[in-house]
């Protein structure tokens, strides 16, 4: 299928972030494309070819065909909408349904006879039917499965990643009876090339969204348990995993900090729904608490070995380096770097915190934290190597104990991301723990 082919066709992706951003210049570059978000600030960004998300760069963004709007009339000229705002949580953990109701909104106020709505945004097994349909027909006036269809297909970008992207994973969709999905998996398998996969009702695509997710979160929470034992063991968790690792089957997960969009968020869907039918999580839920403790334990740690030392938490200069919730990528949301913050706050302590990757004016708003450079940090008592993010990595261990200054006996050096050797660690001259 080729532009040329149906002149009338257009494809609009509502909500430009992480994931619509890719998606709309991916279409592109097979149809027309209207991309549409509320934030006019952003929609400004585009227009002039700059890509905040770097998931595709200033050169594809200035080149690509996608006509960028905070207009939302300009949806009524769509036959195919993909909707792709997140989903967060609310404070209580609960799912945060607002902004996909707020976008089923605003396309239902503008939506055309005939035209296919599919959601990309995460939600449990039920949503899109139960609460996104019904919106659409009450804005539009129009009836669900009589003047227009809806279908379903997860997003599974990662921010970030540079081998697994868009066109290289494969696409789960579904529609809300078998001509739906067939069209919506014709009109997907144009970009992406490996190819969809078909699954049987829009709530079985719900639920691989979030079972995917749960699944890495279960198995890395296994881990942090393992970590927090193993640190009373005094057994240093990567070593151990190490040489796990050398067996065939052996599933390669790590401990670690569990943020983001997508894995720290979409168990707590699971777990909603499930108990709304009735049923307690016992594993995914388990998962999460142990997962959302991880910041907390790591801040204990470094407040541990800074008092075996001798030194003063009070007093002591801390760096954190990195903030955003995975290495190499702007993404700041749920990261779980704020709760080792924010858990030092509670005894008077105020980090600085390295980040080349984060925006310095997003995280004051966000966070109330002012980002620090690499050579405005001296003398540092304690450093966390929370995000192995690449431009750390090439300062080597050696630049990073650098910060310390040269008095570095009694200096607090904590490897989150498992970066460096034990050997490395120990000629160091630096006290050390890594997770």
């Amino acid at each position: 299928m080729e532009k040329k082919e149906d002149s009338e066709f257009k494809i609009a992706i509502v909500g430009l972030g992480y994931v619509g951003m890719p998606l709309a210049v991916a279409f592109s570059e097979q149809f027309p494309v209207i991309g549409f978000d509320v934030n006019s600030r952003k929609i400004a960004q585009y227009k002039k070819g700059i890509d905040e998300t770097l998931e595709v760069g200033d050169e594809v963004i200035s080149s690509c065909s996608v006509e960028f709007t905070d207009e939302e009339a300009k949806l009524r000229e769509a036959s195919f909408v993909v909707v792709a705002v997140p989903t967060p949580i609310n404070g209580d953990k609960t799912p945060d349904l607002s902004p996909v109701i707020r976008a089923s909104e605003t396309v239902g106020r503008n939506l055309r006879s005939g035209a296919i709505v599919v959601y990309e945004s995460t939600v449990y097994p039920g949503v899109t039917e139960e609460i996104c349909a019904p919106i659409l027909e009450k804005e539009s006036g129009l009836k669900c499965g009589v003047d227009f269809r809806i279908g379903y297909s997860p997003e599974r970008i990662n921010p970030g990643d540079r081998v697994h992207t868009l066109k290289s994973i494969r696409k789960i969709v579904s529609g809300m009876d078998p001509e739906t999905r067939d069209r919506i998996g014709q009109i997907y398998d144009t970009i992406i090339e490996a190819g969809t996969f078909p699954v049987s009702s829009i709530k079985t695509a719900e639920a691989v969204k979030v079972v995917e997710n749960s699944q890495r979160d279960i198995n890395i929470a296994f881990m942090n348990e393992m970590a927090m034992v193993f640190e009373r063991m005094g057994i240093d968790t990567n070593e151990v995993v190490d040489g796990m690792n050398t067996k065939w089957n052996a599933l390669g997960f790590r401990p670690g900090l569990v943020g983001g969009h997508c894995i720290g968020v979409d168990p707590y869907y699971f777990i909603y729904e499930a108990e709304r039918l009735g049923y307690t999580s016992q594993i995914v839920a388990s998962g999460r608490r142990i997962n959302d403790h991880m910041g907390i334990f790591v801040a204990d740690m470094a407040l541990k070995k800074m008092i075996r030392a001798g030194i003063d938490p009070s007093k002591a200069k801390i760096v954190i380096l990195g903030i955003t919730f995975k290495e190499n990528c702007p993404d700041i949301r749920n990261t779980k770097v704020l709760d080792i913050i924010n858990h030092l706050r509670e005894y008077g302590i105020e980090p600085q915190v390295v980040d080349p990757w984060a925006d310095k004016e997003l995280v004051k708003q966000e966070y109330g934290v002012e980002l620090k450079e690499w050579s405005e940090i001296q003398n540092a008592d304690c450093v966390i190597h929370a995000v192995a993010h690449g431009e750390f990595r090439d300062r080597g261990l050696e630049g990073v104990v650098s910060l310390m200054g040269t008095e570095r006996s009694k200096k607090i050096l904590l490897d989150i991301k498992g970066e460096w050797s034990v050997d490395a660690l120990n000629k160091s001259g630096v006290i050390w723990w890594r997770m």
